[in-house]
């Protein structure tokens, strides 16, 4: 049974296994104050090419969604998502816990425009409802696809303007940046969003994602902010090694572009079988459409999320490829596929 469920159910790369093993009985202040976590910070800031930008790591996307929002916001001040967001979807209601109402748009592809905030803003017009504040986006979206850099461009200017924050969720930043369609580049960001952060967890490393915070009104005491939600590690050294690994010699855009190469021949290899797709995405996420009764086979010898019904016969399922898929085990796919939709 192989598994194209998530990009993170792998340990992670062992360059990073090693520096872990190497280091471990050097002894380090704690906290994110260690010499490892220093030098991932000052490596991650030449990457995005501004010093200027306050860099914290935390563990896990949920967990820097909902400490970052937190801090970012007012109580009475409230987070624009589209419907699809994983902060509306699948995080247990993680930031209404923290006190701030995520209200969700519905979009065709994922992503947010500014008629889409526009519209939201209108709904929202006094103080006996939340205000908007907060522009939550992913890159790339929950269903694989990209933002380009003129939606983004736009979509900053629109949240100037409207005394809005943007914060983009890069969960799958490195999948994003490696696509082929892609047209940003990791250092336009710090002036494009307000923040955003480098998943580490879905791209090589056991556990771990960057913070980058680019407007200096959202820098102040967030490590106050992490400390009350559980998130400042004493063993800080185990996030700064691992993102130091990432960066160092560019292993981070390495194993993002082998995830898309993985996706694109599984995406190859499903059109020449005729098949179609509920989205159209150049990530590592990919959403074919198959008959049922052929995703019951397939589910015999591999793992996978089957994402919603197209209709009385049909599904669409959702594959996902990693930094540590083999292409060996994508062609098998192919071949056991295409023997059932002949």
């Amino acid at each position: 049974m192989y598994s194209f469920k998530n990009d993170y159910s792998e340990g992670a790369h062992p360059s990073i296994l090693q520096a872990l093993v190497e280091t471990n009985l050097v002894q380090e202040n704690g906290y994110g104050e260690d010499q490892y976590s220093v030098k991932a910070i000052e490596l991650i800031k030449q990457s995005v090419r501004n010093s200027n930008v306050a860099v914290h790591l935390l563990t896990g996307g949920t967990q820097t969604n909902l400490v970052a929002i937190a801090a970012f916001l007012r109580p009475h001040e409230a987070a624009i998502s589209a419907t699809s967001g994983h902060i509306f979807t699948h995080e247990t209601g993680s930031i209404e816990a923290t006190g701030h109402k995520v209200i969700s748009i519905d979009t065709v592809d994922g992503k947010l425009t500014p008629a889409h905030v526009q519209a939201v803003l209108e709904a929202h017009e006094d103080e006996h409802m939340v205000k908007p504040k907060l522009v939550y986006i992913s890159n790339s979206t929950e269903i694989g696809t990209l933002y380009r850099k003129q939606e983004l461009m736009e979509l900053k200017q629109f949240c100037e303007a409207h005394h809005l924050f943007l914060f983009m969720d890069g969960a799958r930043l490195g999948s994003a940046l490696c696509s082929e369609e892609n047209d940003v580049s990791l250092h336009d960001l710090p002036s494009l969003v307000d923040a955003f952060y480098i998943g580490g967890t879905k791209n090589g490393a056991l556990i771990g994602e960057a913070l980058v915070i680019c407007r200096d009104h959202l820098k102040e005491d967030f490590r106050f902010y992490m400390k009350q939600r559980g998130a400042l590690l004493a063993k800080g050294r185990l996030l700064g090694i691992q993102f130091m690994e990432l960066f160092k010699d560019n292993l981070f855009f390495e194993l993002a572009t082998h995830a898309n190469t993985m996706a694109a021949k599984l995406k190859r290899g499903l059109r020449e079988a005729n098949l179609s797709f509920l989205t159209e995405s150049s990530t590592n996420q990919i959403f074919p459409i198959l008959p049922n009764d052929t995703i019951v086979e397939l589910q015999k010898n591999y793992a996978f999320l089957v994402w919603g019904k197209v209709d009385e016969t049909h599904s669409s399922i959702r594959l996902v490829t990693s930094w540590a898929t083999k292409e060996e085990t994508v062609t098998a796919f192919l071949e056991d596929l295409k023997k059932l939709v002949k």
